[in-house]
């Protein structure tokens, strides 16, 4: 997987997750301590999250990380 699929990946999942949470792009956003502007560039695929960010975003959604090493 190339890095533009990866960005688009993570944001289609944080998306999905967010919606189904019924929550709005601007309250995740305040409630992670992140910008709306970054949150909409990270869905979008624009913007590919630094991890702490990640990790903020993922935590008010519920989810874990998982880093799988592939030798």
């Amino acid at each position: 997987m190339n890095q533009n699929m990866a960005k688009v990946a993570i944001g289609d999942i944080l998306q999905s997750r967010r919606k189904a949470r019924k929550i709005a792009q601007e309250q995740l956003a305040d409630i992670a301590g992140i910008s709306p502007r970054t949150l909409r560039d990270i869905e979008k695929g624009i913007a590919n999250p630094e991890l702490e960010t990640l990790l903020k975003i993922c935590n008010v959604l519920g989810m874990e990380i998982k880093i799988e090493v592939i030798k």
